[in-house]
Formats: structure tokens, C-alpha cells, sequence
């Protein structure tokens, strides 16, 4: 380990020597950047990054993968993770990217850029069924979720991706845009501007092994006005996991729900979370112009039913609807007493 640190890091005295202040590119991410990477196999891609820019003082790298299980499945994941850590990288495991946000070191930190590459909910069947790819669809909504609120201003989120098929039918796009983001950019990603970057299979006994890349591309998003309005005007940030109160009026942050109208069903709330986010995203606004329907949203929880419960009756779906239309009437009878005790005010 000693010798490949001081080979390393020779390597990066080279790139530092009479550049010292000076900003670094590495394809897209700047020596400047303030960069979270998600879901690392090897940390390879970290270290590539690293050696770019001569310092790893600006990187946070995760990987879902805890330290023990991560040496066990990478030949050269221990020596990647100790160079990436004597050049002074931040690097976190055990990291779910669908509740990253709420991690004890991540929970108050903002990024200008994070960064997933090839997203992969792991190896559970043929890739183009209907099942596995609502897994992986729902692996790249939740980081999305979370990621929205770790972003500094003008901050970018990125996805590496394949794209030929059947992987497009992740529509990597439309994830995003439901979540809050706008696509900026879409360009073809070369794995030959990252040198040391190995793309890894990351699960089963071939997990150190390379996948076939074959056309793949980097998405870049960044907030949407809407969602960038809402994280501005919010008070206090909410834990995606647990059960929330529904604001009924942005204009209005004093406008809750009372106790009683509280969700209490965390399944629901699992379920149909894309629909909530859609309720206080858009309250006030007039439905010819929001960009999906409620409707929309109510689907979104319908496949993530159909994927996480596949094969079983459609009973337990049925009652987490009936529960979200006794939340949606509640909620239409709390407005109408909160307009009615408006008006009198105002009289």
C-alpha cells in the first residue's frame, strides 16, 4: 500500500507543481467542483477524477457497499480507497442512494455536482423485463429525489446511462422530470476520459468483472423552476420516509392539516410519494399547465405497486387507494372550512 501511495502520489505532485490555484477539468467536473459520487463500485472512477485534478479534497464518494463486503468484491478497491483517502477524499459506505440525504455526514452538505454512473438495482432477471426495469426505474427516482436537495444554486445532477435497448425504457428523462429536474444536456459518454475508470458489474460472483458498455450517454439535469420555487419557499425539509403533513397553499406556510388528516400509513405514503410531491408542487396552480396529471402521478404508484408486490393480488392495492381518497376528501373538507374562515376574515 505504502508503494502505490508513493507512486500515486508522485503522479499528483506532478499534475500540482507551479499550478497550484489552478482549476482542473476532468471531462465535465472541475478541480472547483464540490462533487458527491453515488453508488462507487471500486472507486475507481473517484481515483480517476483524483489523479485529474491532483488532490481529492473536494470529492465525496459513497458506494451502498459496506467497507468489508466492498474489499471482499474489488481486487483493487482496498488500494483505490486508501489513495483516494491519503489525498484527501471523503468517502462514506453503506450509502443508499434513495435516502442518501438523510446519511449523518451527507444530511447538511450541498453539492455543485453528483454524480451517478450506470445506476443498477442488481441482476434480477432477463433486463427487459417489465418487473426488473421497474426496479431500476424506481432505484433512479428515489436518488432523484434525494438528490434535488443537496444541490448548491446552479448545481447539476448527472446519469450516466446506457441507451440502446432495453435500457431506454428506463426513461431517464421522465424519472427526472418527475422529480423536479430538467434536462440540460445529453452527451456520449467515452470511458476513455477517465483513465484508471473500470466499469464494474457490482453484484453476483462476477462483481469485479466489466459489463459491455456499448452506447451509453451522461444526463444532465438541473432544477426545474417549480421545484426550485418550492425548495426555496419551504421552511424545513421533510423526511421522505416518514409520514407528512400535506401543505394545502404555498402562499400560506401557516396552512396545515390538522393532526387528524396526518397520513399514518407509511406504505402509503411509500406508494403514491411521486403524487404528495405533485400536491404541494403544484397547489394553487391551474392543471392546463402543469406538466403531469395527477393522474400521471397515481400511475407512477400503480407500476411501483405492481413491481414491489409482482405476482400477488391486487387487494392490498386497492386498499391503499381507498385510504388516499379518504386523505384527498379530508383534505378537499379542510380547504373548503380554511376558505370559509378566510372569507369571514376578510369580511
Amino acid at each position: 500500500m505504502a508503494e502505490i501511495v508513493r507512486r500515486h502520489g508522485h503522479r499528483m505532485s506532478m499534475n500540482r507543481r507551479d499550478e497550484v490555484g489552478k482549476e482542473k477539468w476532468a471531462k465535465h467536473y472541475s478541480s472547483n467542483h464540490q462533487i458527491l459520487l453515488v453508488g462507487e463500485g471500486d472507486f475507481s472512477f473517484s481515483l480517476s477524477l483524483a489523479m485529474s485534478f491532483g488532490s481529492a479534497s473536494n470529492i465525496v464518494a459513497t458506494s451502498l457497499d459496506s467497507y468489508d463486503i466492498l474489499i471482499k468484491k474489488y481486487n483493487r478497491a482496498k488500494s483505490n480507497v486508501g489513495i483516494l483517502r491519503y489525498f484527501g477524499a471523503q468517502l462514506l459506505h453503506g450509502v443508499d442512494s434513495i435516502n442518501m440525504k438523510l446519511h449523518t455526514d451527507l444530511r447538511i452538505r450541498k453539492f455543485d455536482r453528483i454524480v451517478y454512473n450506470f445506476p443498477h438495482a442488481g441482476f434480477l432477471g432477463k433486463e427487459s423485463d417489465h418487473l426488473v426495469i421497474m426496479m431500476h426505474k424506481n432505484l433512479v427516482r428515489g436518488f432523484f429525489m434525494n438528490a434535488i436537495d443537496m444541490l448548491l444554486p446552479n448545481g447539476e445532477v448527472h446519469v450516466t446511462h446506457k441507451t440502446a435497448h432495453p435500457f431506454d425504457s428506463w426513461n431517464i428523462e421522465e424519472l427526472a422530470t418527475q422529480s423536479g429536474l430538467t434536462l440540460i444536456e445529453c452527451m456520449d459518454f467515452k470511458i476513455e476520459d477517465y483513465p484508471g475508470y473500470n466499469n464494474k458489474r457490482g453484484d453476483g460472483k462476477d462483481s469485479d468483472l466489466p459489463f459491455p458498455l456499448g452506447k451509453c450517454s451522461t444526463f444532465k439535469f438541473i432544477l426545474s423552476s417549480q421545484a426550485m420555487e418550492y425548495l426555496t419557499t419551504s421552511h424545513h425539509r421533510r423526511n421522505p420516509q416518514q409520514p407528512q403533513e400535506i401543505p394545502l397553499q404555498r402562499g400560506n406556510a401557516n396552512a396545515r392539516m390538522d393532526s387528524s388528516i396526518m397520513m399514518k400509513s407509511k406504505e402509503c405514503f411509500w406508494i403514491f410519494r411521486e403524487y404528495f410531491n405533485h400536491v404541494r408542487l403544484t397547489s394553487g396552480k391551474v392543471d392546463d399547465f402543469l406538466t403531469y396529471s395527477v393522474k400521471d402521478m397515481l400511475r407512477i404508484g400503480f407500476e411501483r405497486y405492481n413491481a414491489e408486490n409482482h405476482g400477488k393480488p391486487l387487494d392490498g392495492y386497492v386498499d391503499l387507494l381507498k385510504e388516499l381518497h379518504s386523505l384527498s376528501k379530508q383534505r378537499v373538507t379542510f380547504l373548503q372550512k380554511w376558505l370559509m374562515e378566510m372569507d369571514r376574515y376578510r369580511l
